[in-house]
């Protein structure tokens, strides 16, 4: 199921066992888990009932302890383990314990176990342990195009915020698939529309955190030429500036989706001399290498979102070598 599957789930009334949420986006994956966690806890106190464990640390006996435990004062209790894979050489055994502990929950209502994780290998056993009446939830980031646009009309809708035609459509293409950013430019548009206003493309136009053009087609000539010094160095004045990492990953993810559009027979909107500018650069492209690096425009989001320790920077860093390459 998805993340709005399992509001609707548990809005109804329905809470399940155990539940695994995994998938690269953390903003879909906490999302998830507050779900779970509101409707699992309600009111109860969190300091009796529940419990969070790392796969780094964790072990099958102490989340089994920790399950076992009664609710205080509640009608269940929660016990939340992160990355169970973390540990290397100790996996095994706490995943194992998994893949034993998942099914006995379903003949008990006093608990529930939530796993998150970024990835999680299907066929591994403790993962199809997650079966019926537990759930596997799917956290993986929306692609750009229909299945971001309808991202950005769910969270408007869930914030209250109303958009106008063409509202969601510019704001998954200035933006692109970065969510907690997303999340907060719908905010921020709403506050500039006013209270209860429709969100006009010229809100969002005025309102979106986009990086200055200018700064942007240098960047993009520098990196369509191979001139990867001078790349670097514009990176760097960027971020120096106050550009944040994520603004100019979603700006370039706009940019090479604009020129494999573009190579690919089709259109993009805009003024006839950023039209000019952007086929010229497509040609420098062929479509594989602009499929390659899409997909290492997407690589460095996961890692920026949490699945690398590499600073930001330094990842944007190397993305940018490796485009210009």
């Amino acid at each position: 199921m998805n993340l709005d599957e399992l509001r609707k789930e548990l809005a109804s009334g329905t809470v399940r066992p155990a539940y695994l949420l995994v998938g690269e986006e953390p903003l879909l994956r906490d999302d998830a888990l507050a779900a779970i966690q509101d409707a699992t806890l309600e009111d109860a106190a969190t300091d009796f009932n529940l419990d969070r464990f790392s796969g780094e640390t964790a072990t099958a006996a102490g989340v089994r302890d920790a399950l076992a435990a009664l609710p205080m004062m509640a009608r269940r209790r929660l016990v939340v383990l992160r990355d169970p894979e973390g540990r290397r050489g100790s996996a095994k055994q706490l995943t194992d314990g998994l893949a034993e502990l998942v099914p006995e929950l379903a003949n008990q209502d006093g608990s529930v176990l939530v796993v998150a994780a970024a990835k999680a290998d299907k066929r591994q056993r403790w993962v199809k342990a997650f079966t019926d009446p537990a759930a596997v939830v799917d956290c993986a980031p929306p692609k750009a195009g229909r299945s971001l646009t309808a991202f950005v009309r769910a969270e408007a809708k869930r914030q209250g915020v109303s958009l106008e035609k063409g509202v969601a459509e510019l704001l998954a293409e200035r933006v692109g698939p970065q969510l907690l950013l997303m999340r907060q430019e719908i905010a921020k548009v709403a506050l500039l529309a006013g209270d209860g206003a429709k969100v006009g493309v010229a809100h969002a136009e005025a309102s979106v955190g986009q990086l200055a053009e200018q700064p942007i087609w240098d960047l993009t000539d520098a990196i369509g030429d191979g001139r990867s010094a001078d790349a670097v160095s514009l990176l760097g004045r960027m971020l120096d500036g106050g550009a944040p990492a994520p603004v100019v990953l979603g700006s370039l993810a706009a940019h090479f989706r604009k020129l494999l559009r573009l190579d690919t027979g089709g259109r993009v909107p805009g003024p006839p001399f950023v039209v000019r500018k952007l086929t010229s650069q497509a040609r420098r492209y062929p479509p594989g290498r602009l499929m390659a690096c899409l997909q290492a425009i997407h690589d460095t989001d996961t890692a920026i979102k949490g699945a690398s320790t590499m600073k930001p920077e330094v990842a944007l860093e190397r993305l940018v070598l490796g485009l210009a390459g």
